[in-house]
């Protein structure tokens, strides 16, 4: 049989085995993960290969079949599309009154079906910000090192240190970046930015630098997180995935979570999970579920009349994102653009005496229109960086409106509220026009549209109305020991039995970069403390050895 052929075999059986789960659901599993996204296909891929384990994957979103998610380039299409969800900020005062577009993947995969692909693993001293927030130095950097080697299918050079060759997560280079791409790095290194091999190997232990990125394409498609994960597995009878059923609310008994509630096909439908619950909904959702099962800030779920299973003040508290700028430029002449668009990224610091970057550039090799609000129009042919801010301070929140599960979240950025996000805003500008009007751009680029040489009144009036997001919300079910810590080390629900949380959502603060490389560490580390809680499996050692 040829590989081809396989993957034919593979695919019947895939359709036949998951018909017949969605015909036949039970009542009860062992597990039940409540989002296919980035870390939800980790735990529950990982939680199936455990023979007898039974695990329902539920997933709001449909499928991600089709050219939108399986071709690079065609990403920016699922942008307000059905596979999206399409969140928007409520008016924002730091942003003139301006609504955030805030997207997130509504699919099978999450966002790692229409994002950029970027891998992007987060700086060393964040994972160590995590082992020290939360009392536990398996969250730090060299453990979580020992996780990418173990999860990567690395396409580069060969490091033994840092990298990984056998895991199920391909990550490669383009293999001929754009001449943008090259251009922005050599315009770095003239202003005395170092350029690395890749950004996720040492650049992620320095103060910073500018790389060729490292992307989830794989023979000129996308490769998404469920695919790495869960597509393998669904032929087996433990596995069953339901798509198009919206995780409406915790079933909890006292102060324990026996199983959930889910509309499917438009009808409620409760199941039960005899080990444990995940959720893995992302930074708007997990809050979102809990506080309308109970668990969250009193006095919010009090003015909805939720009944109180238990106070816990920081869930839906402390939203953070990576806040961006679009500086664009002409090409003198049309451009490719390549894979997905991304093919160059930048860390830096605006004061050497931070201990980490707070600068974030990435490269798109196409024209990125600028909000309204600006006053200027993208040139058909150019290219945009972002210029974003690795490290905001400001801290948002979500609210909920209603009580069902059908009223909207309510989503409060609060971006820009700090000074010190507008000092860093003025900043990584700065060092994005510096670097975009540089020599090393002279054959490709025409002239500098956006936003062009500005007093500081107009540049801050520029950053107010200009700024969009990463789509990188994070953090509003933190992880941590304090009174506004919603999990602990173990990602388990403080007060809750039998629940645990796995996606961005837990992280105490904002990972420099991308977040779907720390997403699937979240999924890895999820998985190795449900499999040892109940002695299903001794996960494999992901610690670096003396």
């Amino acid at each position: 049989m040829t590989y081809d052929q396989e993957e034919i075999s593979h695919a019947r059986s895939v359709v036949e085995n998951q018909t017949n789960q969605r015909r036949s659901l039970q009542r009860t599993y062992d597990f039940i993960v409540c989002g296919a996204g980035t870390s939800g296909s980790v735990v529950a891929a990982r939680l199936a290969k455990q023979e007898g384990v039974r695990v329902l994957l539920l997933e709001a979103g449909g499928d991600d079949t089709g050219p939108a998610v399986t071709d690079p380039a065609q990403w920016p299409a699922n942008l307000g599309s059905e596979r999206d969800w399409a969140f928007s900020g409520e008016p924002t005062p730091t942003l003139n009154g301006r609504r955030l577009n805030l997207n997130m993947g509504k699919v099978l995969g999450g966002s790692s079906s229409i994002n950029a692909m970027v891998w992007s693993r987060g700086h060393k001293t964040d994972w160590d910000h995590f082992a020290a927030e939360s009392g536990d130095p398996d969250w730090g950097y060299q453990s979580v090192l020992g996780y990418y080697r173990r999860i990567e299918h690395w396409q580069g050079n060969a490091d033994s240190v840092r990298r990984g060759s056998d895991g199920p997560v391909y990550v490669a280079q383009p293999q001929s970046p754009q001449p943008v791409a090259r251009a922005m790095i050599e315009a770095a290194s003239s202003l005395g930015i170092p350029k690395f091999d890749s950004p996720n190997g040492e650049m992620m232990e320095k103060s910073g630098g500018a790389a060729i990125a490292d992307l989830r394409i794989r023979e000129g498609q996308r490769e998404s997180v469920f695919r790495s994960y869960v597509y393998p597995l669904l032929d087996r009878p433990n596995l069953t995935v339901v798509s198009n059923a919206l995780v409406s609310r915790l079933i909890v008994r006292g102060r324990k979570v026996i199983g959930v509630e889910a509309l499917i096909d438009g009808q409620l439908q409760q199941f039960n999970a005899s080990c444990e619950t995940v959720l893995s909904l992302g930074a708007i959702h997990t809050p979102k579920v809990l506080m309308q099962s109970g668990i969250g800030p009193k006095q919010e779920l009090n003015s909805h009349g939720i009944e109180v299973v238990k106070h816990l003040p920081g869930v839906g508290q402390n939203l953070q994102d990576h806040l961006a700028f679009g500086c664009t430029w002409e090409y003198l002449r049309p451009q490719v653009v390549g894979g997905g668009g991304c093919e160059a990224t930048l860390y830096w610091k605006s004061n050497p005496d931070l201990v980490s970057p707070d600068i974030l550039l990435c490269q798109l090799g196409f024209a990125v229109p600028p909000p309204t609000e600006v006053g200027l129009e993208a040139p058909e042919h150019g290219w945009t960086m972002f210029a974003g801010l690795a490290q905001p301070k400001s801290r948002g929140r979500v609210r909920l409106s209603g009580a069902r599960s059908q009223d909207s979240v309510l989503i409060e950025p609060n971006s820009l509220a700090e000074p010190e996000d507008l000092d860093t805003a003025f900043a990584t500008i700065q060092l994005c026009r510096e670097i975009g009007n540089n020599d090393a751009f002279g054959t490709l680029v025409k002239r500098e549209i956006v936003p062009g040489k500005l007093d500081r009144q107009g540049m801050e009036q520029f950053i107010r109305n200009s700024a969009m997001t990463f789509w990188h919300q994070t953090c509003t079910a933190k992880m941590g020991r304090d009174d506004m810590s919603v999990v602990d080390h173990q990602l388990k629900v403080y007060g809750v039995d039998n629940l645990r949380i796995a996606d961005a959502s837990i992280m105490p603060r904002i990972t420099v970069g991308n977040t779907m490389a720390p997403c699937v560490i979240i999924g890895e580390r999820a998985a190795d403390m449900i499999l040892a809680a109940h002695n299903l499996a001794n996960p494999p050692s992901a610690k670096v050895k003396p």
